[in-house]
């Protein structure tokens, strides 16, 4: 009996039914089968399950908090109104949302690496776990899904369902590159860094 479980398992594995599951440091990761090697996190950061919206951090911020704004925001000088760090250099680990929140080598993926997510992967809009979003599939057929989480202004929730905004790692002056999509379309949007935004790691 037990040898015919086993082969069972071995059928299933071998056939694509059984799907081994891949994490570090206890969370899952997919190989879209990218130029770059790159893996992505199958949820935000945050979420639980990959349909979940999970938390908004402003970029460079590694805690939540209920007012997104320039007032609130770490890296910013109310007094002369300008950035204090950033202004054109990547994020340090200790910044980065993913990093500090997931540990191991998560991290928040490049504006170059989300252009690789635009160029290489199949958009599809649709629905997961009852929230709207997209399903992004790679050259190997294997996929994530990104939600619609809208984001964080102050302390409202915004365009939930409908928008998505995820932040790269990428500064420039006062602003950071998110990735950007709605219904009818998915690019890129230099966004100000103390809104609130979702953040899917990567992995190496």
């Amino acid at each position: 009996m037990k040898k015919l479980l086993l082969l069972a398992l071995f059928c299933l594995v071998g056939s694509g039914v059984y799907a081994q599951k891949n994490s570090h440091n206890g969370h899952e990761w997919v190989d879209l089968g990218l130029p770059s090697g790159l893996k992505w996190a199958t949820c935000n950061v945050g979420a639980s399950r990959p349909g979940d919206y999970g938390n908004y951090y402003a970029w460079g911020e590694t805690s939540t908090k209920g007012d997104y704004s320039w007032s609130t925001y770490e890296w910013y000088d109310n007094f002369t109104g300008t950035v204090t760090k950033y202004k054109a250099d990547e994020l340090d680990p200790s910044d980065d949302a993913a990093t500090a929140n997931w540990g191991g080598d998560w991290r928040l993926p490049t504006k170059t690496e989300f252009e690789e997510l635009l160029r290489e992967c199949t958009w599809e809009w649709t629905t997961h776990n009852g929230h709207n979003g997209y399903k992004v599939t790679g050259p190997n057929s294997q996929s994530i899904f990104l939600p619609a989480a809208g984001w964080r202004l102050r302390a409202d929730e915004d365009r939930v369902g409908s928008y998505g905004y995820y932040w790269s790692s990428t500064p420039y002056e006062s602003f950071a590159c998110s990735l950007f999509f709605l219904a009818d379309g998915h690019g890129e949007y230099w966004r100000s860094r103390y809104y609130g935004l979702s953040v899917r790691p990567v992995l190496e």
